[in-house]
């Protein structure tokens, strides 16, 4: 199996007191403050306030940090609840059999990194109670699921039956990396595919993993940023040897459908066909334009993919308008045509905007704006130095952190009053991608 590709070390860097690490567990896509004990001092004077009554007003109370959860120690967790063991697409779906019980499908090592390969390029996003399209739970438990093919969804106090413990030194791709914390099972519990060593030293290996705000293949310090001495290798149990290297993702077997007919696409379509067109478009990566697995009812997200494949092919007009036409479901089905280009893999050539190559427009920047050019900008940003406003990975989403280091860029250009407000022009744009 060819070696894998490494990335860039990504650390965390969110307050470490347990109370924060509380809100990043329940709101895990908020990047408000919300720092627990400023929280209640608020709270507190607000009641004490109303029981004094009008014109009494009582002082602000300062409030103690919260204690660590029982077994893990302050600034250890890792932003990542879960949920317990589901079936396939949660209630509804097939019973869940007891976890001493299931069946173990066989499945290879290349077959396990290709799975969790799809859901990085799908930029699948973390939830504790949403699931992708093939049924597994969108958070790092559901992720090992599904990479290793289990009939149900995991959770870290389970997974390990499904595993033999292994030493560090017998580590391989689509091992996992396990932390569960017992006594509270939601602080700290985290599990990791294992993808590679990064050098001989064995320091640091690529990681894939589901966690806020979507999953991810990144380089992690050995065996992990926090706890590290808590995570235990383990390896499938029920793996057999590699025939082949991992393939590119197939289109879903069901795909060989003939084109239903344009009545079950659009405003108001509600069908198995529209949940067919999207896990389709998902292979040949329109991940990111759904935010929850393709379903059936007509979304949004599907005519946006699905104009984003038409543009692919170069197609313009109404030939791109994001409804699937026979020429358009024939090339999803068949697996032939152009695929979506990354946004790393983007032409620069276009489009172009204002004489400048690839900017798409100040549209694109403006609150409440989510396209692929902001992720774009964003990654711009990291590699010229200007991140320091960043919390998470840079996304689609517009928001005051892309806003602050654009101003950051701005102003190292010499700019300043309306030249410096935080939006990129056609200068701005130039400046950063030349």
């Amino acid at each position: 199996m060819a070696a894998p590709v490494f990335e860039e070390f990504d650390p965390a860097n969110d307050c470490d007191c347990p109370g924060c690490a509380h809100w990043r567990s329940v709101l895990p896509y908020s990047r408000a403050g919300r720092h627990p004990a400023a929280r209640r001092a608020v709270i507190v004077a607000a009641a004490a306030s109303a029981a004094l009554g009008a014109g009494h007003v009582a002082p602000a109370l300062a409030a103690p940090h919260v204690p660590p959860g029982p077994g893990v120690s302050a600034g250890s967790e890792v932003a990542t609840p879960q949920g317990h063991r589901a079936p396939l697409h949660g209630r509804g779906g097939p019973p869940l059999e007891p976890a001493s019980a299931v069946k173990l499908p066989e499945t290879t090592r290349a077959e396990i990194i290709t799975r969790a390969r799809t859901w990085v390029d799908a930029k699948v996003p973390y939830s504790m109670e949403a699931y992708w399209y093939d049924g597994y739970r969108q958070d790092c438990s559901g992720y090992v699921s599904m990479a290793w093919g289990l009939p149900g969804n995991e959770w870290t106090g389970s997974l390990k039956r499904f595993g033999e413990r292994v030493a560090k030194e017998e580590l391989q791709p689509g091992d996992i990396l396990l932390f569960h914390n017992p006594q509270n099972p939601e602080r700290g519990s985290h599990v990791v595919i294992f993808g590679g060593w990064k050098d001989s030293t064995r320091t640091s290996y690529l990681a894939y993993e589901q966690r806020p705000p979507q999953t991810r293949r990144k380089d992690t310090p050995y065996a992990y940023w926090h706890q590290s001495d808590r995570y235990v290798p383990y390896r499938y149990k029920g793996l057999k040897e590699d025939a082949a290297g991992p393939d590119k993702p197939k289109p879903p077997a069901a795909a060989t459908t003939p084109y239903p007919g344009a009545a079950y696409f659009g405003p108001g379509a509600n069908n198995k066909y529209v949940t067919q067109l999207g896990q389709m478009l998902v292979t040949r990566g329109a991940g990111r334009y759904y935010t929850m697995g393709p379903g059936p009812r007509w979304s949004d997200a599907d005519r946006r993919a699905t104009g984003a494949f038409q543009l692919a092919q170069g197609w313009k007009g109404a030939e791109s308008g994001g409804l699937p036409g026979p020429l358009t479901w024939d090339l999803l089905v068949s697996g032939k045509g152009k695929d979506i280009a990354g946004v790393e893999d983007s032409d620069p050539q276009v489009p172009s905007s204002h004489g400048v190559q690839g900017y798409p427009g100040r549209a694109m920047f403006r609150p409440g704006a989510s396209n692929p050019y902001v992720t774009q900008l964003g990654e711009q940003l990291v590699k010229k130095g200007f991140d320091k406003y960043y919390t998470t990975d840079p996304g689609p989403d517009w928001d005051e952190e892309d806003r602050r280091n654009v101003e950051d860029f701005q102003r190292s250009q010499g700019w300043r009053g309306g030249a410096a407000d935080g939006v990129p022009g056609p200068e701005t744009w130039r400046r950063l991608f030349s």
